[in-house]
């Protein structure tokens, strides 16, 4: 059975880079026609798919978010990584790595709060 785990700071200061990795055990990331995805869901509102990385290695972004982040992995460690750059006190959210949509699996979540 996959397990998912996110790591990353808690706590960002505006303009600066976010980055969290997602830590993969029971399966790997580069299995055929897995994708890998981030998606968050700031404080009072819904989920927002952030992207993900394909099985082959290429990754696609929401539009609204595509400018500023990356995903990016590491087939060694069997993890995969979010950078999301200039975040600002909006970005602010309960981050989530999740394997979408065949089989779906996600991790427990971590809070990034972007703030001075």
């Amino acid at each position: 059975q996959v397990q998912l785990q996110e790591s990353g700071p808690g706590l960002v200061k505006p303009s600066q880079t976010l980055s969290l990795t997602c830590t993969v055990s029971g399966g790997l990331t580069t299995t055929n026609y897995y994708y890998w995805s981030w998606v968050r869901q700031p404080p009072g509102k819904g989920l927002e798919w952030i992207g993900y990385i394909a099985y082959s290695g290429s990754a696609y972004y929401s539009p609204s978010l595509k400018s500023r982040t990356s995903i990016s992995r590491d087939t060694s460690k069997n993890q995969f990584t979010l950078q999301m750059s200039s975040v600002a006190p909006e970005d602010t959210a309960m981050y989530y790595c999740a394997r979408l949509p065949r089989a779906p699996a996600w991790g427990q979540g971590t809070q990034v709060t972007v703030s001075r």
